[in-house]
């Protein structure tokens, strides 16, 4: 599999407001942020080595086609930028350890190095909850927001290596880097584990949009999950940034469990779900 294949847009050397990156820009997140997060005075930079539908008449963006993996591309895509959201990188349990290296890990450093040599003051990490989806889950306490690694997969590996680089950037070179352990995200919830993982699109938004703007983060891990009425992890960490998650999986609970091949019971009691399965 090749991703360094890229052909690089034009992009200007100087824009009125603030310019906020976004990689991985074609991806279900990032499609979806593109015209959540537009605003006066923000002018979004959309960066993915894929296709992505042409520019709305007035929308205030530019398209890069590109990888992030490439050096050159990112150092041009970064300039005059005040934030990136990187979004990019391999984002299920389908890949060989090879293609997580490259792209997810090598490609995160990328990424933050690429900031801190432009000068970006922040950077937005997706994480995932895979990379602690070997916890258990205890329904009576919640679990906390900067849990040790416990990874599921090789996937979930490659996002706790991700979320280490930007502990590694803020601490040595002051970049403000916050990582958002994203749960299930989705128009809706698609089974019971969902209902307490479920991250809905108008709160990815606000997760997104509080992660931005809160003043001087620091380095942050945050949960990123909505305000569901089964939660098993914290929003402690996600308030202090502003987030306030408006929407709660349990309006589904019903159909749910009522299409449920296993009768209402939860999956693996794990943060990882069927990620957390032995294996065979």
């Amino acid at each position: 599999m090749t991703y360094r294949e890229t052909v690089v847009s034009e992009v200007p050397t100087q824009r009125e407001g603030e310019v906020v990156l976004i990689t991985g820009a074609a991806g279900t997140i990032g499609s979806m942020l593109r015209f959540s997060l537009a605003r006066p005075g923000r002018h979004l930079r959309l960066l993915d080595v894929a296709a992505q539908d042409p520019l709305a008449p007035g929308e205030d963006a530019e398209l890069v086609v590109g990888s992030f993996l490439d050096a050159l591309v990112m150092a041009d895509a970064c300039r005059d930028v005040v934030v990136v959201v990187h979004l990019g990188g391999l984002s299920s349990n389908d890949f060989e350890w090879d293609e997580y290296l490259d792209v997810n890990i090598n490609g995160t450093y990328v990424v933050l190095e690429a900031a801190r040599a432009a000068g970006v003051p922040r950077v937005i990490y997706a994480s995932s909850n895979h990379a602690v989806g070997f916890q258990p889950i205890d329904h009576g306490s919640l679990v906390p927001d900067y849990l040790f690694p416990r990874p599921d997969s090789l996937y979930g590996v490659s996002k706790v290596a991700g979320e280490s680089l930007g502990s590694l950037y803020h601490d040595r070179y002051g970049l403000d880097v916050l990582c958002l352990r994203i749960g299930s995200y989705r128009e809706r919830p698609a089974n019971i584990r969902e209902l307490w993982s479920w991250l809905s699109p108008g709160d990815c938004v606000r997760l997104v949009e509080a992660a931005m703007t809160t003043p001087r983060p620091g380095f942050r891990v945050v949960w990123g999950v909505s305000a569901n009425r089964r939660a098993v992890v914290t929003l402690a960490e996600a308030r202090a940034i502003g987030y306030y998650p408006l929407d709660d999986a349990e309006v589904f609970a019903d159909e749910i469990t009522a299409n449920s091949d296993d009768g209402g019971r939860d999956d693996p009691p794990r943060l990882g779900g069927s990620f957390a399965w032995p294996s065979p």
